[in-house]
């Protein structure tokens, strides 16, 4: 089961180490995370996705979080109500006769084209992991030569 946690964390030198080590440490991969600063720029906001099947060591890894001393605050969005969102930039093919066809694809996704060159178009869209997981099923039908991902961020309601 994968599992959405987010930290309030001080911005400091080391920190993502620290926390991505207690992570490792119990043989847990990170499938992703996204990291920034806060509206005070000396805490930052993390969010991680990390695949875990025993509940007892996701809590063991929340506690020894919560024990470091740069960790302000531990929140498990899983069983809790809350939004989340990734964003992704894609590169896909373009011709001008597809132009219609793949705007017709962002009536139904929150997405636009940001450039074209050439025979390529760049796109940004924002969603949920199925929203995305649905467009990027769409967009193969162009053919998508490059994909970037932010990972999730998550907020609760």
């Amino acid at each position: 089961m994968k599992h959405t946690i987010s930290l309030l964390v001080e911005n400091k030198f080391g920190v993502l180490a620290r926390i991505a080590g207690l992570f490792s440490a119990r043989g847990y991969n990170i499938a992703s995370l996204a990291v920034s600063e806060t509206l005070d720029a000396t805490v930052s906001y993390m969010t991680i996705v990390v695949e875990a099947r025993d509940e007892k060591i996701l809590e063991q890894i929340k506690k020894q979080l919560n024990k470091l001393i740069d960790v302000i605050t531990v929140t498990d969005f899983t069983k809790k109500e809350h939004l989340d969102r990734e964003l992704i930039l894609a590169k896909v093919n373009f011709s001008t006769k597809d132009k219609n066809k793949l705007e017709n694809v962002f009536h139904k996704y929150v997405g636009k084209i940001i450039q074209h060159k050439g025979d390529s178009a760049i796109i940004e869209a924002v969603g949920d992991n199925v929203q995305i997981k649905a467009l990027l099923e769409e967009l193969h039908k162009f053919g998508v030569k490059e994909l970037v991902r932010t990972g999730k961020l998550a907020i609760s309601n």
